[in-house]
């Protein structure tokens, strides 16, 4: 017959590989990246200071806007958002008010770059730090039945 501290002795390592098992679980669970909605108010708040932090940075006297995510994810347990845009180069300085609304260059002065963005924002008070950028500049033809107005676009070779 078992006593009670011979029960006890035998579940304890039993409850010890029970606890290490749930945290390296949850360690496991905590660098995974998962897919949100594009209208999430911190990613949304996330996608407009990814692309001032990206005007800021280049040399360039004109303003890119955002054309496109292509996709939208959050880390598990987490407020770092990964995310990737498609901008475009737009008449309008990078200073000025309403970048949204400029429309793109045409001709020689039209470029678009795909990003990968990894933010973290800290929402009391709203902190953002942008942990990771890259970016390139993509090829595209524009079909002739859209016009720039509109978010479809055909990417190139």
């Amino acid at each position: 017959m078992l006593t009670c501290s011979a029960a006890v002795d035998s579940m304890f390592p039993k409850s010890i590989l029970i606890l290490g098992l749930i945290v390296l679980g949850l360690h496991a669970c905590t660098c995974k990246f998962v897919d949100i909605a594009k209208s999430t108010t911190y990613f949304t708040l996330c996608v407009e200071f990814a692309v001032f932090q990206y005007n800021e940075a280049q040399p360039d006297e004109f303003a890119y806007k955002l054309l496109w995510v292509r996709r939208s994810q959050q880390k598990i347990l987490s407020w770092t958002y990964l995310m990737d845009l498609d901008m475009g180069r737009t008449i309008c300085k990078k200073h000025d008010e309403d970048i949204n609304n400029c429309h793109l260059q045409e001709g020689p002065g039209k470029k678009t770059v795909s990003c990968t963005f990894v933010v973290n924002i800290i929402p009391v008070p709203i902190h953002f730090t942008l942990l990771n950028s890259t970016c390139l500049r993509m090829k595209i033809r524009e079909d002739p039945v859209f016009s720039q107005e509109t978010d479809f676009f055909y990417y190139g070779d």
